[in-house]
């Protein structure tokens, strides 16, 4: 009975360690919700719509993106921006104006700025993969959201990295790893931004939130909402097609 006992306690012992051994790290975790998202490649039409309290303004562009490098947004709209062009090449930012004819590299001193009058920064666009690489990850708990189970992961940046954020608080849920809530804490731990999905949509090869509302925190009344129109993921894009010379040429 004794060896009876003791091999049951094994078994156990044995089943456990296999199920630790397969639980995802937080690193793992934001790695797969970053995948999600992001894919080899991709292209997608989107709408913007800027609310604040005394106006609205929608703007609609067209993105490509290529591995965590790499993306181009072409504005279709409003007539007056149309065909205006932000490339993305590493950690640095170009933008075109068609008006005057004139391609403009966006300085460090300006990656805090408004982008196209939204609650998204510059930065927002040219460090948004940033996520994995730029942060440490721990996961604090776990908690529900819009009926899905999610992990609650905290998001540190490491010393020197070239981020903006004190703190990232991201809710991913355990089921298909979607992003579902953020919030964006300063240096001093302030909030400064808090961040929903929803929407939820089957887009072809993948189930993601395809609406985003940005909320910053000390501007009443204020808010971004982002939606894809389509989305195409895996699809051949040439390292060419991001230079500062198609920028010109790309629509």
């Amino acid at each position: 009975m004794n060896k009876i006992r003791i091999s049951l306690l094994l078994l156990v012992s044995l089943a456990f360690s296999a199920g630790s051994a397969q639980e995802l790290t937080a690193l793992e975790i934001i790695k797969k919700t970053d995948e999600l998202v992001r894919g080899k490649s991709n292209y997608a039409e989107m709408e913007m719509k800027i609310v604040r309290p005394k106006y609205e303004r929608s703007l609609k562009f067209k993105m490509w993106g290529k591995g965590t490098e790499y993306s181009i947004i072409y504005v279709t709209y409003p007539v007056k921006e149309k065909g205006q062009v932000f490339l993305k090449r590493q950690r640095e930012m170009w933008n075109y104006l068609p008006s005057i004819e004139k391609m403009v590299k966006i300085p460090p001193s300006m990656m805090m700025q408004s982008w196209m009058g939204s609650d998204l920064t510059n930065d927002d666009l040219v460090n948004a993969s940033s996520i994995v690489v730029d942060y440490t990850h721990k996961i604090l708990r776990e908690e529900e959201v819009e009926g899905y189970k999610c992990w609650v992961i905290e998001l540190i940046p490491k010393e020197d990295a070239p981020v903006v954020w004190g703190k990232i608080i991201t809710w991913v849920s355990q089921k298909g790893y979607m992003t579902l809530r953020n919030e964006y804490y300063d240096e001093d731990q302030y909030i400064v931004n808090r961040e929903s999905l929803s929407e939820i949509k089957d887009v072809g090869d993948r189930i993601m939130p395809t609406r985003y509302e940005i909320i910053p925190e000390d501007k009443p009344g204020n808010k971004t909402i982002m939606e894809f129109k389509s989305v195409k993921f895996n699809i051949p894009i040439d390292d060419g097609f991001f230079s500062i010379q198609n920028m010109k040429r790309v629509q």
